[in-house]
């Protein structure tokens, strides 16, 4: 059985109210109507789990697959094709920890429903999308849905699945994950080389409708335990304020204006803190880190490693096109060794942490992670293919086996009344991360190569550039190392 840390190291009852609980709500406002549900009945959510799980992935690793191409048709520089990957990242961060409040007070399933709609539409809007602008807003939108499938999909896993199947569970949503992963990077490259770069946003329709007739017919209950809180609007706007001045920042180091955003967002994210701590009811509750060590150094750690290795893919897909001369169906297909061993390792990671420390698990995926972006250091224009394939299989495992782990540790330190604020936490630090990872891709290309077009004259620059990503992401991975490790024990030790 699982229990969440104290304070003082001990293993805390997980009857205790107060473990990050806010206050003043009584048990008639946050309890769960569904607390006891049929196996054939988990097994339906699990399903729409799943399916929300591909959806967003394949659509963020199709993409990356298709930038050279939808580069080349709107001749687009290297930092505003960032932006087509970076405007959903940062979107979806932006609404993910507000809406998973929300969705605490006013239901899971509501949010979720909504999110895929919102997503749904957004991609059937980028069929059609005439120019760059118009396609940054949309995945402005398509960002929203995201945050909103984000923030409730751990959160109703987590409710409806006890502790002691909550790893199985989690194990095969983040499998579901992976191979959305996996086929997005292979299917978005015969998409794009044989129906267009636009073929892969229509794809993700008639899933999402699929998802939204199961939610309607299917799903029982609407896991509202928060319900009567108000809704911390302040903190909200805060919270993205700073989240938006950080990425532009990033994005624009190189200019004046760059620090001047970067300071402003790292104020912001400051008051943000300390406004959290005042208010009886706020967004993201901040003694669910200072009072449980569990949650706090899992999420950082996920912090670190999704800031290690979301850009690899952006990257590798710039390096196998352009410098290689792959299409995008063959770069897509080589691709696939990461996602595709992720999917084999993470439910088998997802069983071990309910029975092994979580901790002991996701750090030697971590360390094996770190690892695999030392050995992409050395990549040249002459590398062999298989040597790139053995990095992105290191890789692939060593995330499966910290992805699974972690996630069971984030959701198994706090009470189900906090379920929704910490499955947004989970993909929070996903995003924050993803959006960290790409913000250092751009602001090494603005340093090393600056806003242009990539052409072969620029492919010796493209290479340094992509060397000190890879020298920077090993090391956060060394990093993260330390604080997998002390984050404490889950497990009884008796």
């Amino acid at each position: 059985m699982q229990k969440p840390e104290s304070t003082d190291g001990t293993l805390a009852e997980p009857a205790e109210p107060d473990t990050g609980s806010p206050g003043p709500v009584t048990d008639e406002i946050c309890r769960n109507p569904t607390d006891a549900l049929t196996g054939t009945e988990k097994g339906i959510v699990l399903l729409i789990a799943v399916l929300a799980g591909f959806l967003t992935p394949f659509d963020g690793a199709a993409v990356n697959i298709a930038l050279p191409t939808i580069g080349s048709e709107f001749h687009m520089d290297v930092i505003s094709l960032s932006w087509i990957a970076t405007a959903y990242l940062l979107a979806a961060a932006l609404f993910l920890v507000p809406f998973g409040k929300i969705a605490d007070i006013y239901g899971r399933k509501k949010i979720f429903l909504y999110g895929i709609g919102i997503f749904a539409a957004a991609s059937f809007a980028m069929t059609m999308v005439p120019s760059t602008n118009v396609m940054i807003v949309i995945r402005i939108i398509q960002g929203l849905g995201g945050g909103m499938i984000f923030g409730t999909t751990v959160a109703i896993l987590s409710s409806v699945f006890p502790p002691g199947e909550r790893g199985k569970a989690l194990g095969i949503y983040i499998t579901s994950v992976y191979f959305g992963l996996s086929l997005g990077p292979f299917l978005g490259g015969v998409l794009t080389q044989y129906f267009g770069w636009r073929s892969i946003f229509f794809v993700n329709v008639p899933i999402g409708i699929a998802a939204i007739l199961l939610v309607t017919w299917k799903l029982k209950g609407d896991w509202a335990e928060c319900r009567g809180e108000r809704f911390d609007l302040t903190g909200s706007v805060i919270y993205g304020i700073a989240i938006v001045a950080v990425m532009y920042g990033l994005s624009v180091a190189t200019e004046g204006a760059g620090y001047t955003f970067l300071l402003t967002g790292i104020a912001a994210g400051i008051l943000f803190v300390l406004y959290e701590r005042r208010i009886s009811f706020p967004v993201l509750d901040m003694r669910l880190f200072t009072g449980n060590r569990i949650f706090a150094f899992s999420n950082l750690a996920a912090l670190i490693n999704y800031s290690a290795t979301y850009a690899v893919t952006f990257l590798l897909s710039l390096y196998l096109q352009y410098t290689n001369g792959f299409t995008p169906e063959s770069a897509g297909l080589i691709l696939i060794a990461q996602p595709a061993f992720q999917a084999i390792v993470s439910p088998i990671a997802g069983k071990l942490s309910d029975r092994i420390e979580p901790a002991v698990v996701a750090s030697a995926g971590m360390a094996l992670t770190a690892a695999g972006l030392f050995l992409l250091i050395f990549l040249t224009e002459t590398t062999t293919l298989w040597y790139l394939i053995l990095c992105l299989i290191i890789l692939g495992a060593g995330f499966g086996l910290f992805s699974s782990p972690n996630t069971n540790a984030i959701m198994s330190a706090v009470e189900k009344r906090n379920y929704g604020v910490a499955s947004g936490m989970v993909g929070t630090m996903r995003l924050l991360g993803q959006m960290l990872s790409m913000g250092i891709a751009m602001l090494v290309f603005a340093v090393i190569i600056g806003p242009v077009e990539i052409t072969p004259a620029y492919y010796p620059q493209f290479m340094t550039s992509m060397h000190i990503g890879f020298i920077l992401f090993a090391i956060f991975c060394l990093v993260g190392i330390f604080f997998s490790l002390v984050r404490g024990k889950m497990h009884r030790t008796s």
